[in-house]
């Protein structure tokens, strides 16, 4: 045997064996990884070894060619055992940290509640809309046109005293009521029409216990043919029963809006006294002239309430300013 083959197949032994401690101690596939390329990557320390071969005599290059076979699989097959190994145990690592243990007590979370406004606009929607009422929303940020103009109320009407509003640039402005919904949604309907508008609306009111200059309102409109105020009147009835119970007092006082005729306000006992709650009337000729409906043959009604009133008088409330606080010792009994 050469000095040259002997040289080469001890280098063999070597690396087989320092590889071979280093690939069992490797505790992460990071480490495992560069333990593959220093020893069998295509700079590695067999491949330098391999080298050597072309100083051996041709005979004894087969030689050294299987033993290096022999090395590079057993080191191969040793990568391949702890690489799988090691992931096992690192599966198994997340396991054991990810178990739910069911004995534990839980975290505790405070349960939420509905929001009394939202508890009222829920429960009116669902009387209105048993009576065969469709639900229709609009802009909050409305033109002069629909907000007024076409609710019977041009510039210099008096009437606009009363819903004076906040106006922005552009013509625009934040909506008094929820009416232009009306509008908006007779302006794209043939009649009949039965609408309930829930939405946000905004006053230059000062606030005050029952007041507020940015407030949620409900109306209605139903457009027939032959619809009177007698009509009106037993649908507000039956909503108000359902709302509050047959045993609330209720009464029906003359009032003006310029898109009503003849209009009425609502009101209910609470506290010990009248608290005005809603206004109504039977839909002005002129309102349904704007939207293109023939007032010879169809006539209509409408009704508007602040859910805010309507929440005080179910949940009891001294004060309209109290929802919007976000005081938890309040919400939490409703």
């Amino acid at each position: 045997m050469t000095t040259q083959l002997s040289d080469l197949e001890t280098q063999l032994e070597q690396v087989r064996s320092v590889a071979s401690g280093a690939i069992a101690s490797a505790d992460t596939l990071d480490a495992l990884e560069q333990l593959r390329v220093k020893y069998l990557g295509k700079k590695g320390e067999l491949s330098l070894v391999l080298r050597g071969m072309g100083k051996l005599d041709p005979g004894d290059r087969p030689r050294i060619g299987s033993l290096a076979n022999e090395v590079k699989e057993a080191l191969q097959q040793q990568l391949d055992d702890r690489r799988s190994a090691l992931q096992a145990a690192r599966i198994q690592a997340q396991i054991e940290a990810e178990t739910l243990d069911v004995t534990m007590p839980g975290v505790y979370r405070p349960q939420g509640r509905v929001h009394p406004l939202n508890l009222t606009v829920d429960r009116a929607i669902d009387i209105f809309v048993s009576l065969g009422y469709t639900v229709a929303t609009g802009p909050e940020i409305e033109t002069d046109y629909y907000n007024f103009e076409a609710l019977n109320t041009p510039a210099d009407h008096p009437a606009r005293d009363m819903q004076d509003t906040f106006y922005l640039p552009g013509g625009h402005l934040l909506r008094t009521h929820t009416s232009p919904v009306q509008i908006r949604y007779m302006e794209q309907h043939e009649p009949p029409v039965r609408i309930v508008a829930p939405g946000r609306v905004y006053r230059r009111d000062t606030v005050d216990a029952t007041h507020a200059a940015v407030f949620h309102q409900i109306e209605i409109l139903a457009v027939d043919k032959g619809l009177t105020f007698t009509d009106l009147k037993g649908t507000i009835q039956v909503f108000l029963r359902r709302m509050f119970g047959a045993d609330l007092p209720v009464r029906f006082r003359p009032s003006y809006f310029p898109f009503t005729e003849p209009s009425a306000e609502v009101d209910v006992q609470w506290q010990g006294k009248w608290l005005e709650v809603l206004g109504c009337g039977t839909v002005d000729p002129n309102v349904l002239k704007a939207v293109g409906y023939d007032p010879e043959i169809y006539t209509g009604f409408a009704a508007g309430f602040g859910v805010e009133r309507f929440a005080m008088v179910l949940h009891e409330l001294d004060d309209i300013r109290r929802v919007y606080g976000s005081d938890l010792r309040f919400l939490k009994q409703i």
